[in-house]
């Protein structure tokens, strides 16, 4: 691959990042002594030059900032390596194979099926068009979800898109504001929503907004001292998408990509309820095959399904913009610079090689994620029937226990999709090495101070906050027949918060993977971030003095 950051004599065009091999200081040596003048301990680094990754050791006397200990000597092993205009020959995989093709045929499976649920429902949600209404009003379906409820849903998704992309660009146009702005903006929308449907005597979800809103609050008081960091961190990743368009594109891509499957997912919920509701009104129900079970049935495979869907969605986008900011991270400043169509060449291998691998752990968040919103129905729904408080502490318990497990899923997850993008490794191997970098250079304390997943996280609850509010307010106002008695209140609004919540995490999934690329490879590879970037790196040490430590540099 390229070389980075030759000191004025560096051999001629060695191969980049070539296995535990030094720099031969034998007949041919290049570089002054240590004792030189110019290359005192008291020195500070020259700025934007290039270097070769093999010159760079403690036996150069060389030390980046005043006071500090030389460099140590790093295992280059696991830089990418390869050399070509290209992403793919920039980050060459050896012996290419595509990973995990289980979880390809899974997925496929999976989406099949959720196409053929779609097409039977859809077929009788068009044949029975003039009993379910055309408009908001006028609809003769007095006993399930009908038109109404689509364009309920379709407008919480437009909604959701609008929310997310002015969302990311806020991030982009007002960094420093950014994490500030929403944490305060959650905050007052939590504790806003779970106000009102109090006053609305809506008393299940006023609480449960209450408590997420206390947690919020608890959240933010105690990683306030942790700001000026994920503020720094957070700056380098928006200067990184303003330099590269793609990035822009592909967030963009996936905010309507999105939206679109949103809508497609709500007019397919709809559909299967008039298919197959019970009910002697029903004119699908004339030739028989409505039953409860079969509804229930369907509707949990549905949800499961656009889960997961949603999922790989978003992790497809995640790849592929770690394939740029990788690409950012180890070729911006090298003598070959940045490789041609970065997005384009990891896009090609997330479709590809490390399909398999991104379904595996989709698959796994999807069930997770797809057992919470279970507990979450079956809280509401014993609330709604007089709330037996056994069976409400046992539900919140599950939900604690479920929670965690998504925690650490998505945590490894997110590190994990890096070494996927990068080096093409299958899900498994790319986990125990995100595990094992973790647990080596104690990154973890880093991660999580950097707060910008928290952030990150509470952008997308405030899309579904909102999204949860708007589908509530249309349900009031508009009064559909089905939903006389508000037994459909907690079915629609949890749909509509599911919908905000999934579109704000694939809209923001690009600042996502800027962050997750940025610190495996800042882990991995200090040396190169600090000799590339030397004033960036020197604002992290003063906003987070532990870097060096953690790091070793």
């Amino acid at each position: 691959m390229s070389q980075y950051y030759s000191n004025q004599g560096a051999p001629p065009q060695q191969p980049y990042y070539q296995q535990q091999q030094q720099p031969q200081w034998g007949q041919q040596q290049q570089y002054p002594p240590p004792n030189y003048p110019q290359y005192n301990q008291q020195q500070q680094p020259p700025k934007q030059e290039h270097y070769n990754s093999q010159d760079y050791g403690p036996q150069q006397g060389y030390t980046a900032y005043n006071n500090a200990p030389p460099p140590v000597q790093m295992d280059y092993a696991g830089k990418p390596q390869g050399e070509g205009p290209n992403f793919t020959d920039r980050f060459k995989v050896q012996k290419p194979k595509i990973n995990d093709p289980i979880f390809i045929v899974i997925f496929l499976g999976v989406l099949a099926g959720f196409i053929a649920v779609a097409a039977i429902s859809l077929k009788a949600y068009t044949g029975s068009r003039s009993f379910q209404g055309g408009s908001i009003y006028g609809s003769q379906n007095d006993f399930s979800l009908n038109t109404n409820t689509i364009i309920l849903l379709g407008f919480v998704a437009v909604v959701a898109v609008v929310l997310a992309v002015l969302y990311y660009t806020l991030a982009r146009m007002f960094t420093k504001q950014f994490i500030i702005i929403t944490i305060i903006c959650n905050l007052i929308l939590a504790f806003g929503t779970a106000i009102f449907y109090l006053v609305e005597k809506y008393y299940s979800a006023g609480v449960v907004f209450l408590v997420f809103a206390c947690f919020s609050a608890f959240c933010y008081w105690t990683m306030r001292h942790r700001i000026p960091f994920a503020t720094v961190v957070l700056q380098t990743i928006i200067d990184v998408t303003r330099q590269h368009p793609s990035v822009l594109l592909v967030s963009t891509l996936g905010a309507l990509i999105s939206g679109a499957f949103a809508v497609f997912f709500s007019v397919v919920l709809v559909s299967i309820y008039v298919k197959w509701a019970p009910n002697e009104n029903n004119p699908e129900c004339a030739n028989g095959g409505c039953s409860q079970g079969k509804l229930v049935g369907l509707i949990v495979y549905v949800t499961f399904a656009g889960y997961y869907i949603t999922e790989v969605i978003k992790n497809v986008i995640h790849v592929t913009i770690a394939g740029v900011y990788g690409s950012w991270y180890y070729c911006s400043k090298s003598d070959q610079g940045m490789p041609k169509w970065p997005a384009m060449g990891a896009f090609k291998r997330a479709m590809t090689y490390s399909f398999g691998s991104i379904s595996f752990g989709s698959l796994i968040v999807a069930i997770i994620n797809f057992i919470r919103f279970v507990l979450n129905a079956a809280r509401h729904a014993n609330q709604d029937n007089g709330g037996n408080m056994a069976i409400t502490a046992l539900l919140c318990f599950a939900q604690c226990c479920i929670g965690i497990l998504d925690w650490l899923v998505t945590y490894f997850n997110h590190y994990a999709y890096t070494f996927i993008a990068l080096y093409g490794k299958a899900y498994l191997p790319a986990a125990k090495d995100t595990w094992e970098l973790v647990k080596k250079k104690g990154i973890d304390a880093l991660v999580n101070d950097s707060l910008i997943g928290s952030v990150l996280t509470f952008g997308s609850t405030f899309i579904g906050y909102v999204s949860a509010l708007l589908a509530f307010l249309y349900l009031k106002f508009t009064k559909p027949a089905y939903n006389e008695s508000g037994g459909f209140y907690p079915v629609v609004i949890a749909y509509a918060f599911l919908i905000g919540t999934q579109i704000g995490n694939i809209t923001t999934v690009s600042i996502h993977s800027g962050v997750s690329t940025f610190f495996v490879a800042l882990a991995k590879d200090p040396e190169v971030f600090q000799m590339s970037y030397p004033d960036i790196f020197e604002r992290i040490l003063q906003t987070y003095p532990q870097v060096r430590s953690k790091l070793n540099v």
